[in-house]
Order: structure tokens, then C-alpha cells, then sequence
């Protein structure tokens, strides 16, 4: 049977590619978990129009999240937190940390898309990058201080 995928499926395809699957397959998983639907000459077209939308979505979602990425580019959030010898952390300045001192400053940002290699564990400067779309990556100042 052929379908058309409407969401990317990573062992078919992307939105929109036209496969050939066996037709207990397409009947009892893909079409009835919306993943896919029968091709037919309507379903084309509806796929055309489902496209258009899709990208504009994407688009709209693109500027929002530069907007947001201007935002946090012009701001710099200081983290307080307790020191010892050697300029050592007592614990560490996580994403979770990160996040709440946004929340502070008046950006809400998911834990998840700060995307920290490892927790920060000394006192300095550091430029942490902050995804908020796939296109759109905005780096964010922090500053770890001595309380």
C-alpha cells in the first residue's frame, strides 16, 4: 500500500514522502496513529496544503525564537553560590540553576535546551549557548560570583 507520511518517521521518511509499506501495517499503526494516510489523488493535495502550513509554522516559530535569542543575548545573569579553597565550588552551577536565574530576569527557558557539556564548577565568566530552535542558537553571559 502506498502512504504519505504526515509526521517524520524515522524508519520511513520525512513529512510528506510518498512509501510503500505492507498493508497491515499502514492499516493498523501508521493511518491510526496519524503518522501516515492512504495516497490518493485528495490526499495529495491535502499533503500540498499541509506542507504550506507546516513551513509557515516553522517560520513563524524561527522569528519568535530570534526575538527571544536578542533578548538573551543582551542580558547577563550573575549566580551567586558559596566558594572554598582555591576558588573551588561547593557543588556546581547546573542548567537547572541557569534556567531560574532567567526565570528571574523575566525569560522563561526550558532546563533542556541549555546545552551545558558539563555543570560549571569554578568562579568566572562563562558563555553558555542556549537552543531554542534548530536554526536559532542564542549565547547567554553568566557570571559565577563569590557569596
Amino acid at each position: 500500500m502506498k502512504i504519505i507520511l504526515r509526521k517524520d518517521f524515522e524508519k520511513l521518511g520525512k513529512i510528506g514522502d510518498v512509501v510503500e509499506v505492507k498493508d497491515g501495517y499502514a492499516r493498523n499503526y501508521l493511518i491510526p496513529k496519524n503518522i501516515a494516510y492512504q495516497a490518493t489523488e485528495g490526499n495529495m493535495r491535502a499533503l500540498e496544503e499541509e506542507k504550506k502550513q507546516h513551513a509557515y509554522r516553522q517560520q513563524k516559530e524561527e522569528r519568535n525564537a530570534q526575538k527571544v535569542a536578542s533578548k538573551i543575548e543582551s542580558l547577563s545573569v550573575t549566580i551567586k553560590a558559596k566558594v572554598g579553597e582555591d576558588e573551588k565550588l561547593f557543588g556546581s552551577v547546573t542548567s537547572q540553576s541557569i534556567a531560574e536565574a532567567l526565570t528571574e530576569q523575566g525569560i522563561t527557558i526550558d532546563k533542556r535546551s541549555i546545552e551545558l557539556e558539563e555543570p560549571l564548577k569554578a568562579l568566572g565568566i562563562y558563555t553558555v549557548p542556549i537552543k531554542l530552535h534548530p536554526k536559532v542558537t542564542a549565547k547567554l553571559k553568566v557570571w559565577i560570583v563569590r557569596e
